[in-house]
């Protein structure tokens, strides 16, 4: 049993640091984003994120960044989160845990749903 558990932590390692490699390795822009069926890409078309192993992400508007956040991934939940704290409208609607409901080397797409409202977005590396 011991040795299953220490089995199940190694590959929990594992899957950590390819979501950690994925997110780090280059900038990505958000190419949808939708609050409650209304799409609102448009809000974040001059923006790029770039992710950092010390689980900080800056948020660069016109290459300069705006605003450093935290993020957090979990490849056996298959969730996200990020917390700009203080941000202004559109980068705080990003704050929240998100269901990750598909994913690749290059792109995330997630869905976090707070009481009624909706949002989904998808994130491309540029």
């Amino acid at each position: 049993m011991i040795l299953l558990g220490s089995c199940d932590k190694a590959v929990e390692k594992i899957g950590e640091d390819l979501v950690i490699k994925a997110m780090t390795d280059g900038q990505w822009k958000i190419t949808k984003f939708t609050q409650n069926s209304t799409d609102i890409t448009s809000s974040f078309s001059s923006y790029k994120f770039q992710y950092y192993s010390n689980k900080t992400v800056d948020a660069i508007l016109n290459g300069v960044t705006e605003r450093t956040g935290v993020w957090d991934g979990n490849a056996s939940t298959m969730t996200t989160s990020a917390n700009f704290a203080g941000a202004p409208n559109p980068i705080s609607l990003i704050n929240g845990t998100w269901n990750i409901t598909d994913s690749g080397w290059t792109y995330v797409e997630a869905k976090q749903t707070n009481g009624t409202e909706v949002k989904t977005l998808r994130l491309d590396k540029q």
